[in-house]
Parts: C-alpha cells; sequence; structure tokens
C-alpha cells in the first residue's frame, strides 16, 4: 500500500493535472465571486465560509476521475487488482493519495483566498480545520464515484452526478462550523459531526469501492 500511495503521490506532482487544475481552478473561483456579488466587503465576508467550501469541493470533484481512469486505461489496474495486495488496500491508497494531492494543498491556500473575501480573523483556524478533516471525507467518497465508473468512458460527468448528493453533509457541516465561528457561536457540534464523517468514509469506503472495482474489473 505504501508503494501504490507513493507511486500515485509522485505522479500526481510530476504530471500536474490534478494538483495544479484544482488550485488553480480555487483560485478563479474565488476571484470572480466580487463579479458576481459585488465588492461589498460584509456581504463577502458573510459567504466567504460557503464560497470558500464550495470552491475546495468542486476542485476536488475535477481530479476524481483521475483516481482509477489513468490505471485503467494503459492496464495497470488489471495488475494491481491480481497482486496479493486487496483491491480495498488499492482504493484506500488512491484515496489517501488523491487527499494528499488535492484536499490538503486546497486547505494550505484556503486562508489566502479567505483573506482576499475578507474572512472574519476568527473564521481562519476552524476554516483550516473543518477542510483538514472534511476534504478527507471528500477524497474518499469521491474514490467511490470513481470506482464504480472506471469502465465508463469519459465517465466524468456521470461521477458527477453520483458524488454530488454523497457531498453534501460534508459541505453543510464543513461551512457550517466556520459560519458558526464566525458568528460568534459554538462550533465545536458541526465539526464534530464533520470528523464523524470523515472518519466514516475512512472506514467505509475503501471496501465499497473495492465492491465497485471487483463488479468492473470482472
Amino acid at each position: 500500500m505504501l508503494a501504490l500511495f507513493k507511486r500515485d503521490v509522485l505522479l500526481a506532482f510530476r504530471s500536474g493535472g490534478g494538483f495544479g487544475l484544482a488550485l488553480a481552478f480555487f483560485l478563479i473561483l474565488v476571484m470572480f465571486v466580487p463579479f458576481g456579488v459585488g465588492t461589498d466587503r460584509a456581504i463577502l465576508a458573510r459567504i466567504a465560509p460557503g464560497i470558500l467550501w464550495i470552491g475546495a469541493l468542486l476542485a476536488c470533484l475535477l481530479s476524481l476521475d483521475r483516481i482509477f481512469q489513468l490505471d485503467a486505461e494503459d492496464g495497470t489496474l488489471d495488475v494491481l487488482a491480481t497482486s496479493p495486495l486487496p483491491l480495498e488496500g488499492i482504493a484506500a491508497a488512491k484515496a489517501a493519495a488523491h487527499w494528499l494531492t488535492t484536499g490538503l494543498p486546497l486547505t494550505i491556500a484556503a486562508p489566502f483566498l479567505g483573506y482576499l473575501l475578507g474572512l472574519p480573523q476568527a473564521g481562519y483556524l476552524w476554516l483550516i480545520l473543518s477542510l483538514l478533516t472534511g476534504t478527507v471525507a471528500l477524497s474518499f467518497i469521491g474514490m467511490f464515484g470513481a470506482a464504480l465508473t472506471v469502465g465508463v468512458k469519459r465517465g466524468g460527468l456521470l461521477l458527477s452526478l453520483l458524488v454530488l448528493p454523497l457531498y453534501v453533509p460534508t459541505l453543510i457541516f464543513g461551512a457550517l462550523t466556520v459560519v458558526r465561528v464566525t458568528e460568534g457561536l459554538e462550533p465545536l457540534s458541526p465539526w464534530m459531526l464533520l470528523t464523524g464523517l470523515s472518519l466514516a468514509s475512512v472506514v467505509a469506503m475503501p471496501v465499497v469501492g473495492a465492491m465497485a472495482l471487483r463488479a468492473n474489473l470482472r
């Protein structure tokens, strides 16, 4: 698993496709928000938590099809499926690599983009914490969606339609964590629910993802 994880991380950084594209999309979305809603700092500060979370979610979505599709096209996935490593381990390693190359960079970039939107100072720490835990769920749930569509040519739209409804609870609790702290309320409850979603995804998604891979690799 560790060797597969390292391989996927190196490929992601060398190719730059998912890693660079996600960050670029995140930046562009945040920069375009003032053009759509105006430059009123009070309005931007109010909507900043939701915009940042939606941006991170959509940026993660852009690179999901790369989790399995490239390996399926060149035959690597078939070789991995016949290796001693269980499919659950393959799925977990690929989801973890996706998080490290997509979710973690988005989390690091989010405070700087929050500054552009005038995010209140109290929200920065909880923005980082919510994205750090919430993007784990985004990557593992996205891995399950990628496993379901691995045999579909140009299945990006189908993948989005499958994954987006599953992303809704993560989006709600992640954005609510930051909103509550900016309003002077206690943010721990939604953050704990968000953390629970991420932990449940880490446990459950490799199992169901492996089941989807077995069905598609027959």
